[in-house]
């Protein structure tokens, strides 16, 4: 089995140590190659070249950057049952996608489990996300966000952009301090319109605010949108953070939407997400499960983000479900 091992030396947990620890374990399975990323998009470019030269596995040993860029690489021309398969060990932060799919946070350890299930022949196929906005188009494999959430990751890319180190306390100090700045006020408004025969769920446990119709259709105005693949939508530091409980990899997209953005709805939001399975509920907010097709569209321009990365300003996205869409060795 021939194997390529795409490196992040960037990544915040990644070590020499750690990658020649990785490789040699991983020799005694595979004829792997390792190639160290020089910068944004050569992993994407790495992957695409893996589908042409008989490639049967790419590993990452980086964050959840890496595996979007690898992930996109792969699907490149679309969905391919013959494309290698994707395995992940992780290297940054919080690494979503790779405890989403049941590997220890520990790289280490995570090698070893990696190493079981290829000696063992398991892997499944997992549904991914994709969007398209102006005349750009992306995959995205756990989360996506439009409003509040997007300007937090805008805030924390330019803070590490200038040394600092990625942490749940960033991101935790982002978020506070751009609520302050006024993102909970003046911000734009942000329609979220899915396709009406997937909705699967209330919009809300308690029901719709006070004259409002729940039966109106799908249009909804909102102030922040967040939307999942999986299960969680990230952690603070080792716990999961449940933004769309029932999210999974088998299904479809799931959504949750506030209203409105006030700061006692956003605490209590958050406290919702970190206790317990029910995960958020309440008059404010807005949960949809298992869609097809979502489509944003914000008045003015609204931040955007996938997986963790910001992508600037859109007027409209349109995100679709994509069913078995990626082979991963879990």
């Amino acid at each position: 089995m021939r194997g390529l091992l795409v490196v992040n030396p960037a990544a915040t947990t990644t070590t020499e140590r750690v990658r020649d620890v990785l490789v040699t374990a991983l020799s005694a399975d595979l004829a792997v190659e390792t190639v160290i990323t020089k910068g944004r998009g050569h992993a994407a470019e790495l992957a695409q070249r893996a589908t042409e030269t008989g490639i049967d596995v790419v590993i990452t040993l980086g964050g959840d950057g890496t595996v979007n860029e690898v992930a996109n690489g792969l699907l490149r021309d679309g969905p391919n049952p013959d494309a290698p398969a994707l395995a992940v060990v992780p290297g940054g932060s919080t690494n979503v996608f790779a405890r989403a799919l049941g590997y220890s946070a520990s790289p280490v350890e995570a090698t070893g489990e990696l190493l079981a299930h290829l000696r063992e022949g398991t892997s499944r196929r997992v549904g991914l996300g994709h969007a398209r906005w102006s005349d750009q188009s992306r995959w995205f494999t756990f989360c996506a966000g439009m409003g509040l959430d997007a300007e937090v990751v805008g805030r924390v890319e330019r803070k590490r952009s200038g040394g600092r180190g990625n942490s749940a306390g960033l991101f935790l100090r982002s978020g506070v301090a751009r609520y302050s700045a006024g993102a909970g006020r003046g911000h734009p408004r942000i329609t979220l319109d899915v396709e009406p025969d997937r909705t699967a769920t209330a919009p809300a446990a308690e029901g719709p605010p006070a004259g409002e119709d729940a039966a109106t259709g799908p249009d909804r105005e909102l102030d922040v949108v967040v939307v999942c693949n999986t299960v969680p939508w990230t952690y603070l530091g080792d716990r999961p953070v449940r933004a769309c409980p029932e999210a999974s990899f088998d299904t479809g997209l799931d959504v949750l939407g506030l209203r409105r953005l006030h700061l006692s709805s956003l605490l209590r939001v958050t406290s919702q997400m970190l206790t317990g399975e029910r995960g958020p509920h309440g008059r404010n907010m807005l949960l949809e499960h298992d869609l097809d097709v979502i489509r944003l569209r914000a008045t003015p321009q609204a931040p955007f983000q996938m997986d963790g990365e910001y992508l600037g300003q859109h007027a409209e996205v349109t995100l679709t479900s994509h069913p078995a869409a990626l082979r991963v060795i879990a």
